[in-house]
């Protein structure tokens, strides 16, 4: 079954369907889209952050999943 519910009125489109490759509308994000003001360091974070939310398909990521993502980049405490 697909995502896309078309009635007579509008179209629906479940952005929540894994099969669902693009929607209408602007993307919306968590971050800057564009990394170009960060110091080098900040940059490499965030472009880890982007790689790490599209593999998992999460337009949001919560504190545990950030950890988790710094300590990949060789942060430790």
């Amino acid at each position: 079954m697909t995502g896309t519910l078309v009635t007579e009125e509008s179209a629906f489109v479940d952005r929540r369907d894994p099969y669902v490759i693009e929607t209408p509308g602007r993307e919306r994000r968590q971050f800057a889209n564009s990394h170009a003001e960060l110091s080098p360091e900040a940059a490499e974070l965030a472009q880890a952050i982007d790689t790490y939310k599209l593999s998992h398909r999460r337009r949001f990521i919560n504190f545990e999943e950030m950890l988790s993502i710094v300590k990949s980049l060789g942060y430790r405490r």
